[in-house]
């Protein structure tokens, strides 16, 4: 690598935009590409992408520590509620200490899939044509999951009852979901979407709360159970990257950016997603089915400008 000094502004900006995107469902992916492409920034690299999965994996921690805590417990036998800590019996109890085991089950598609596909994930997946087919495509799921939740509770019925004891068990039919209460099959089928998210554009907490939501979790429960399922796989790529950084050592010009990556990606993150659920519980995904859609056809558009710019040069 030549010895480039890497802007730490850029470092910032970028960092922000991962913090941001990568809770929300446009793809922090798709984002982190098209900033350098569209200005013609350096490209930092792999040292650079750890810093920002360091970052947001800090602020998904820190976010949801607590329930972590709560959810490791409760699946290693602990007779507590997952939401509070207090005391829980009955069915609720026997389903949220299946909950971390779900987890683990949810995680091995999209870790299998990243480990088979990591060559394609880094070239020819990184074309603007698939990353704008992707926001489209993704944008369309949305848009017919997010009508769910609004047909199977309307709004003169009651809302769910938080898991106090056995009352709170598993849902009647036609009732929507709260994140705590997925079955195995929620759990296989959001993993395995999730495994898509390798391709850049999906968003892989676009494509496992469009699942969510087809499975009948509410829309605020989807998000939570996103947010919890992409905790063991941003640390598996900070970690498999980190021991790439450490074997090569951080380039010349690249600790000043490095440390802002960590700090700003963890902070806007946190954020992020407080404010995204916050958001999810009064509103729908429909902004952001319009702006995924949006940006598609953006990217289809400066991709077609650039290539005919390129054609004319010739």
């Amino acid at each position: 690598m030549p010895h480039v000094i890497f802007p730490v502004w850029q470092a910032v900006v970028l960092a922000i935009v991962q913090g941001i995107t990568e809770f929300l469902p446009v793809s922090s992916t798709a984002h982190l590409i098209l900033f350098p492409w569209i200005f013609r920034w350096y490209d930092p690299g792999l040292t650079f992408d750890v810093a920002l999965h360091a970052g947001t994996l800090l602020a998904v921690l820190g976010y949801f520590f607590l329930t972590w805590v709560r959810i490791i417990r409760a699946g290693f036998g602990a007779r507590i509620d997952i939401h509070t800590g207090g005391p829980l019996a009955g069915d609720a109890l026997a389903t949220q200490q299946r909950l971390l085991w779900f987890l683990v089950a949810a995680t091995i598609p999209a870790a299998v899939i990243g480990y088979a596909f990591e060559k394609q994930i880094e070239t020819t997946w990184r074309d603007p044509l698939v990353i704008a087919l992707s926001l489209i495509g993704v944008a369309v799921l949305m848009e017919l999951a997010d009508r769910l939740p609004d047909r199977m509770a309307p709004a003169a019925e009651p809302a769910l009852p938080r898991s106090v004891g056995a009352a709170a068990a598993t849902p009647r039919r036609g009732r929507l979901k709260d994140f705590d209460q997925v079955s195995w099959a929620d759990s296989v089928w959001i993993g395995c979407w999730q495994a898509l998210a390798v391709i850049p554009g999906i968003s892989r907490s676009g494509i496992t709360i469009t699942c969510g939501l087809f499975r009948g979790l509410t829309r605020e429960a989807a998000a939570r159970f996103s947010f919890i399922l992409a905790t063991p796989i941003i640390a598996g790529a900070a970690l498999k990257k980190g021991l790439e950084v450490r074997h090569q050592g951080l380039p010349p010009g690249m600790h000043a950016a490095f440390a802002a990556g960590i700090a700003v990606s963890a902070v806007v993150g946190v954020a992020s997603i407080w404010l995204f659920i916050r958001f999810l519980r009064l509103r729908t995904l429909r902004i952001f089915v319009v702006y995924r859609i949006a940006l598609g056809v953006f990217i289809f558009l400066w991709a077609w400008h650039s290539h005919t710019a390129l054609l004319g040069a010739l």
